[in-house]
């Protein structure tokens, strides 16, 4: 057996391997990079995974896409292993039950935020596959955060031989919390860098610099964002974490999962994990104020409009960079028709899709939109009534739940966060808040390190050289 190849959506690279997609991260076409096929699971498959630990049925999903071509059996299991040691919990994501909802706590990891599961495995990957000959051993990843994909890529490449990481925020968009969680990591080869702008300005800067060809060659560029490949994948492995424990207690029932989301990669992931043939029922995208998806999946609209900074920072974005993904399997695989789609949007940051294709993305995904008031009402109310503490986030994705009607212990939501990192935000529905966690309360006093850059592609093209090349002197 070989591993799975990879082709961009828009058509102009093609079947790569999976060392390569997670080294470049980015398309050369702009695109993102897709599987060329979906591995199946069969139903007997799955129910022999039922009693594997997190780790082993993680190496199991993962080596469905990974054979020993790419990563020998033994260093996959070791990556995943180490991986999944970084977290708290033994389950790595345990599911707790709250107001008759499963919650899927996905905030265990280091920096407690579902991100951590997916880039504690991206970042032991890439040191694998430095120690192994790519890149001439050398690494500059570069990233936007809107608040937790940062501060999780940084515990996971800090201390990494070879790699430069250099994170982009949006100056004063990011909790403080957030912020600190970046900036308290004082390893060399760690650069937390404020940028006057939005965070989809962060990431405009990000995929202009993956689309500089001399640039992105001469520092080796790489991406941790959810583009890279390897981050939708390690996702996808709690979908079938939670869908096993769910049908434990409910033989052959199909599983919901609400997931509230900014850019698309996590409910893609469980939109990949039905694709391999998990019996999941439906998935729901859950938007803050910021709802380009939830215009898309009710209206067929998908209009960029600016930014509406709300209590869940997260998932204030007004473009979605996994969406791309998505948009290419509903053009039935055909990334000319993508790649028009994308190229009429990027000029009228509008697409618009109606009739059959409309019907079949809602068949693929239901959607809901939370504001503020409907997300601090959600938070006090399983506060109250179940003694539950909600960060902002999840909170958005119970409320979709409840107005849509599908409250139930077949609907699982994601709890994407750990209250504790948005302590504003949560005491204006629950007052006095409780104890942070110990790790979170000490970042307080911890000494920080950062860096500030205009929105300006040029200028942080030359922050990211000098501090590549900095290091390797």
């Amino acid at each position: 057996m070989t591993s799975v190849t990879y082709s961009s959506t828009r058509g102009g690279q093609k079947n790569l391997t999976f060392r390569e997609v997670v080294m470049q991260g980015l398309a050369h076409d702009r695109g993102l990079f897709v599987p060329d096929s979906f591995p199946q699971v069969s139903s007997e498959e799955l129910e022999a995974w039922r009693k594997l630990s997190y780790a082993d049925l993680a190496v199991n999903v993962i080596a469905k896409f990974v054979h020993d071509d790419q990563v020998p059996r033994d260093k996959l299991e070791d990556i995943v292993k180490r991986s999944c040691a970084a977290f708290r919990s033994d389950e790595v994501t345990p599911i707790v039950h709250a107001g008759g909802i499963p919650v899927l706590e996905l905030f265990h990891g280091p920096t407690f935020a579902f991100k951590d599961v997916a880039l504690q495995m991206l970042g032991n990957f890439f040191e694998y596959f430095l120690e192994t000959g790519s890149n001439g051993g050398r690494l500059a990843v570069l990233g936007a955060t809107s608040g937790d994909t940062g501060s999780a890529a940084i515990y996971g490449l800090r201390g990494k031989k070879g790699i430069d990481c250099i994170i982009l925020f949006p100056n004063g968009r990011v909790s403080p919390i957030q912020e600190r969680q970046m900036t308290t990591v004082l390893d060399s080869n760690i650069h937390c860098v404020a940028v006057e702008g939005t965070f989809d300005d962060c990431q405009d800067i990000v995929k202009a610099s993956f689309n500089t060809p001399a640039f992105r060659e001469k520092v080796h560029l790489g991406a941790v964002n959810s583009i890279n490949w390897c981050r939708v994948l390690a996702q996808t492995t709690y979908y079938f974490w939670s869908y096993l424990r769910i049908t434990d207690k409910h033989p052959g029932a199909a599983v919901n999962f609400s997931v509230p989301t900014g850019n698309f990669g996590d409910v893609l992931a469980g939109f990949y994990t039905k694709q391999m043939g998990v019996p999941l029922g439906k998935l729901i995208v859950a938007t803050n104020e910021n709802d380009i998806l939830h215009r898309f999946f009710t209206k067929g609209e998908y209009h960029r409009e600016p930014i509406a900074k709300s209590i869940s920072p997260s998932m204030d974005i007004c473009v979605s960079s996994n969406f791309e993904r998505y948009l290419f399997h509903l053009a039935g695989n055909q990334p000319d028709k993508l790649a028009d789609w994308m190229q009429g949007f990027e000029s009228t940051r509008k697409l618009d899709i109606s009739g059959d294709l409309l019907k079949q993305a809602q068949s693929d995904f239901l959607s809901a939109r939370a504001d503020t008031a409907m997300t601090l009402d959600v938070i006090k109310e399983f506060q109250e009534k179940h003694d539950y503490l909600l960060c902002p986030h999840s909170a958005v994705g119970v409320s979709a739940i409840q107005q849509l009607g599908i409250v139930n212990e077949q609907t699982v939501s994601l709890a994407t966060a750990h209250p504790g990192k948005f302590p504003a935000a949560v005491q204006r529905a629950v007052d006095p808040l409780p104890p942070p966690p110990e790790q979170l309360a000490k970042l307080e006093s911890m000494d920080c390190r950062r860096s500030e850059c205009p929105n300006d592609l040029k200028v942080v093209q030359a922050f990211v050289e000098e501090r590549v090349f900095g290091n390797k002197q």
